[in-house]
């Protein structure tokens, strides 16, 4: 999604700078071209060889700035060049210039020589975050259209204070600089409420035993990330998955679960609330059909297991649908995927399902990619091709309105 796209960084003066160089690395693997203007106190954490060299391409300075050793204006000719423009950390300093339309380095002559989408990621101690100057600066800077916001999170800090104000992760920044080149800041769902399930379940046979599937929740993450995004209201309803995965600070509800069970009350709880539904997760088939509170010893585990059907959510949810609402099921198959989706299509009365392989490299479970043919209940079909989990995501939107 950032192949051969120009991104601008601007990285402010506070300790968060050195984060920004995981930001600049993985752009760069991503086969994105990144260009950096340093600003003096930036100068003081980092240095312009560190991120012309993950960068592959000279650091600016405001030394740069007054040489004026360019065949145009430095800060004309970025602006220009940039198809997005990154700003982190940003400090309240830069953002109270920004706010009032200042310009008195190179970064923020380049914001005003700029037209393209530009994303901030802030990041200060909580006390200055929380001032009220800031928090004003902030909230009118985010009437401008151009401009488009991650975090901050909370967390611990440099000063040892734990509250808010720390910076975005790289990986979270880069995510949201890929819905922003994919969407081009449009809120095509702003104010929808979306209802979206993910992760696998577990079906316990005692406490540390349980039937389950390869699920890592990372298709139904990727939904949720691109539909806050575009302006939705999200509440995920997630099985196990893996801290290191899940957003620090997230744009949504969280709503953890285990078992099949749990999310089928979790579902039915916040259902009637949304508008479009997407049932990502790979919920059991069956459960053990008796449960030991304790662990069994493994001499009295039976070589045959008896097993019970689990209630089938989406089947539910497809009978209490009502005609404002879209219903879309995930079906992963292998060999033919589009005959059996079609049948789930049908009998469990869905809008749209997702089929897609889990018997080819780099796709379903597991993967950072994957690749499905999504199919409407008017028999429309589209094909989507090998790409990442979140580009899918963006796609499976667009499918909706269509």
């Amino acid at each position: 999604m950032l192949h051969k796209k120009n991104v601008l960084i601007g990285i402010g003066g506070g300790i968060a700078a050195y984060k920004v160089c995981e930001v600049i690395s993985s752009l760069f693997k991503s086969g994105a071209t990144v260009r950096v203007i340093l600003t003096d106190t930036a100068q003081q954490f980092i240095t312009p060889l560190t991120v012309s060299t993950l960068s592959r391409h000279q650091a600016y300075t405001d030394q740069d700035f007054w040489q004026a050793t360019h065949s145009s204006p430095l800060h004309i000719e970025l602006g220009e060049w940039a198809d997005m423009f990154l700003i982190a950390p940003l400090t309240a300093n830069t953002l109270a210039k920004l706010t009032y339309g200042l310009a008195d380095n190179l970064l923020t002559n380049t914001v005003l020589a700029s037209r393209c989408p530009i994303l901030l990621a802030p990041a200060m101690n909580t006390e200055m975050w929380e001032q009220s100057s800031v928090q004003r600066n902030w909230q009118q800077l985010q009437q401008e259209p151009r401009y488009h916001t991650i975090g901050p999170g909370s967390g611990l800090l440099a000063c040892d204070r734990v509250g808010s104000g720390r910076m975005a992760e790289p990986s979270a920044i880069v995510t949201k600089l890929q819905s922003l080149f994919y969407t081009k800041g449009q809120k095509d769902y702003q104010g929808k409420h979306i209802l979206i399930s993910a992760g696998g379940t577990r079906e316990h046979l005692d406490p540390v035993r349980f039937i389950g599937n390869p699920s890592t929740g990372k298709m139904g993450l990727a939904l949720a990330q691109a539909v806050s995004d575009r302006g939705g209201i999200v509440t995920l309803i997630h099985g196990p998955i893996a801290s290191e995965l899940l957003p620090i600070s997230p744009q949504y509800k969280l709503i953890p679960v285990i078992s099949a069970a749990e999310m089928e009350t979790a579902m039915l709880s916040h259902f009637s609330e949304a508008e479009i539904i997407i049932m990502s997760a790979a919920v059991a088939d069956v459960k053990p059909a008796h449960y030991a509170k304790e662990k069994l010893p493994k001499s009295a585990l039976s070589r045959s297991l008896d097993l019970e059907p689990v209630p089938d959510i989406i089947a539910q949810l497809g009978q209490k649908k009502q005609p404002h609402q879209c219903l879309i099921g995930f079906a992963a198959q292998t060999g033919d995927i589009v005959t059996p989706a079609l049948d789930k299509l049908k009998r469990k009365q869905l809008d749209i399902i997702v089929a897609n392989p889990v018997d080819v490299n780099n796709a379903g479970f597991g993967s950072d990619t994957n690749q499905a043919i999504l199919i409407n209940g008017k028999g429309k079909q589209k094909k989507i091709e090998s790409c990442s989990k979140l580009e899918l995501a963006h796609q499976l939107l667009d499918f909706i309105n269509e």
